[in-house]
C-alpha cells in the first residue's frame, strides 16, 4: 500500500545544527544517521542551497571567495514528522589558488568518504544552470557510478541541482534542465535559493533515498 503523502509542516525542518568540520577520516563522527553530501564547484551557491535546505539563513557559511570551505562540514537536520539525517557540505572543486598538494590531499579525503562511508546514501551534484554539465561533473558522476568496496555501503544515489534557475526567463528553464538531464542521465531538480523554487521537490527526492 502506497503511504500517505506527508503534508508541508510534516516535513518542515525544526532543528539543524553543525555537528563537525572534518579535515581527515578521524575527524568523521560516528555514523548515527543516513548521510546525503553535497559536492559542486566553487561559487555554484551550495552553501546558499544547504541554507534554504535546512531553512536557516547563514548555518552554512557563504563567501565570495571561491573554494572557501576547507573541510567536510557536517549538519544534522531533524524534521517535525521524527525524520533525523545529516548533509555534509564537500569543498567546492574548481578552485584555482590553493596548492596542488593540498588539492591531491583533500581529493585522497573526499575520495575516500565518498567511497567508504556505509551511512552515505546519496549526493547532491549542484550544476550551475547556465553553465550546463562540464567534464568536472561528468567525471564525478562517473566515480559515483562505481559500486564500493565495503559490503555494507550501498550504491549511491545521484541528484542533480541545476541552481540559480531563477537567473533564467520562464520560458528557457525547461530546456535547460532537460539539457543537463540529457547530459548527466540522472534527475535534475531546478533549485533557487533566492525564490525557494525546488526546495519541496529536492527534499522529497532526499527522502526518497533514506526512508
Amino acid at each position: 500500500m502506497k503511504p500517505a503523502a506527508r503534508s508541508a509542516n510534516e516535513m518542515r525542518v525544526v532543528e539543524a545544527t553543525f555537528v563537525a568540520g572534518a579535515v581527515d577520516a578521524t575527524s568523521f563522527p560516528t555514523p548515527t544517521h543516513f548521510e546525503v553530501a553535497f559536492a559542486g564547484r566553487s561559487n555554484v551557491g551550495k552553501s546558499s542551497l544547504l541554507n534554504s535546505m535546512m531553512d536557516r539563513r547563514s548555518l552554512a557559511r557563504t563567501s565570495r571567495t571561491p573554494g572557501c570551505t576547507r573541510q567536510l562540514n557536517i549538519f544534522e537536520v531533524r524534521c517535525a514528522d521524527g525524520l533525523a539525517l545529516r548533509f555534509v557540505d564537500l569543498p567546492g572543486y574548481g578552485w584555482a589558488r590553493r596548492s596542488k598538494d593540498e588539492r591531491q590531499q583533500w581529493q585522497k579525503m573526499i575520495e575516500g568518504y565518498l567511497l567508504t562511508r556505509a551511512s552515505l546514501r546519496a549526493v547532491v551534484l549542484l550544476v550551475d544552470v547556465r553553465r550546463g554539465v562540464e567534464e568536472d561533473e561528468r567525471q564525478l558522476i562517473e566515480f559515483l557510478r562505481v559500486p564500493r568496496p565495503v559490503s555494507e555501503a550501498k550504491p549511491l544515489s545521484v541528484v542533480l541541482a541545476a541552481t540559480k534557475i531563477d537567473k533564467l526567463s520562464a520560458s528557457t528553464r525547461k530546456p535547460a534542465l532537460e539539457q543537463v538531464r540529457r547530459a548527466a542521465a540522472a534527475p535534475v531538480v531546478g533549485f533557487s535559493a533566492v525564490t525557494g523554487v525546488g526546495r519541496a521537490e529536492l527534499w522529497e527526492r532526499i527522502r526518497q533515498v533514506v526512508l
